[in-house]
């Protein structure tokens, strides 16, 4: 399960790469053809990568309360199961 939100972390971060620097390119080529000053192009940069890192920060968290929302089982649980089997099979065998 770890796993899989790793490549669900991964796959929206690499989404949010590839647009951001689709953006990027757009607000360059713009400043190349001279509809833009490049200080309006560096001010465009730096309002796309705070919008971005805005962005991934909600991306993360919705990730985080819907994965949370499948209420699956947790390494504590998985572990704490794992101690009352190891419990039971004593009893079973007469080693308590």
């Amino acid at each position: 399960m770890e796993d899989l939100f790793k490549k669900i972390m991964l796959l929206g971060i690499g989404a949010m790469a590839m647009t951001y620097e689709k953006a990027n390119a757009l607000v360059n080529e713009l400043v190349e053809k001279g509809q833009i000053t490049v200080n309006q192009g560096k001010q465009l940069n730096e309002e796309l990568k705070r919008v971005m890192n805005n962005n991934q920060s909600c991306t993360d968290s919705s990730i985080k309360s819907y994965i949370d929302s499948l209420n699956l089982a947790t390494k504590s649980d998985i572990d704490n199961l794992a101690r009352r089997i190891d419990e039971l099979e004593k009893k079973i065998n007469g080693e308590v």
